[in-house]
Formats: structure tokens, sequence, C-alpha cells
């Protein structure tokens, strides 16, 4: 087993390779999540006896911001936790601040994470700008912010 992967309930987290490309963005696709900015080598990716079933990466913008996105789990697979060790795996790999876009449904389950609400004046500049235009659509959406620092300083007290 190579150095990243890490077994977990019968499924191992691992890196992306170039080959779970297609799977991963046909995913994306059935999932009707962003299909932009997909570079496989940013995925950690779940697989059970050698197909994969579930993704998410740390996409980067240009601004500078990091953002926790396109976490997809096969159907077939939910509910099983991979999910959650998907998000964990990205997270004690994040090298700071991390941002997220969501439906309003979602907000509890990256909570458990330390995720929060940011406020528009809070977002990097991409983030407010998409949270404007999907109002503006009327498609409810919720931006959410993580910084492993301000968690670690919540700790303390």
């Amino acid at each position: 087993m190579a150095s990243e992967e890490k077994r977990t309930e019968g499924w191992i987290l691992r890196p992306a390779r170039p080959e779970d490309g297609p799977i991963i963005r046909r995913m994306i696709w059935e999932a009707r999540l962003n299909p932009f900015g997909l570079r496989i080598s940013r995925f950690w990716v779940a697989e059970v006896q050698g197909q994969v079933v579930g993704a998410v990466q740390i996409r980067l913008h240009r601004d500078g911001s990091r953002e926790l996105a396109s976490l997809v789990v096969d159907p077939a697979w939910r509910g099983q936790g991979i999910g959650s060790a998907l998000v964990r795996a990205q997270l004690a790999r994040a090298p700071g601040p991390l941002v997220l876009i969501c439906r309003p449904e979602l907000e509890p389950f990256y909570a458990r994470f330390g995720f929060r609400g940011l406020r528009p004046k809070e977002m990097p500049p991409l983030f407010r700008w998409a949270h404007r235009i999907a109002r503006w659509l009327g498609r409810p959406v919720r931006v959410m912010g993580w910084d492993p620092q301000a968690i670690a300083d919540e700790e303390v007290k």
C-alpha cells in the first residue's frame, strides 16, 4: 500500500491517479456539480475493490483562495462515511483556510468539520461574486469557510 493511502472501513483513501479522471468527471457530471476546474492531481478518491466510489478536491483560485470542491460519492455507497472521510483527508492536507459553496441543506454536514457560514464581506471576491449571482438566479447557496487557526484558537479558549 502506498504511503499516502489510508484503509478505512472497507475502502481505501488515496490521491487520484490520471486513470481516475473519466470516472471522477462522470460522477461530478451525474451529481450536477460544477464541472469546471477539475484537475485530477488535486483530488483524493475513495476506492472499493479497485473501483472509485467517491472523490473530492481542493481547487485553487486566481485570487489565492482555496476551495473544498467537487465532493461526490456514488449513490450506492452513500451513508457509509465515505464523504466524511474524504473531507477529513483533504482538511488534514490543507495548508490554510478553505472556502466552499454548498446547498443550504448541506450546511450541517460541513459544520461538523468546523466550517461556518460566511457573510459576504468575509468571502473572497470570487465567492462573493458567485453568491450574488446565485441569489440573482434565485438559487440559494451557502458560502462557508474553514480556518484551522481559528479552530485551534477556539479550542484553547
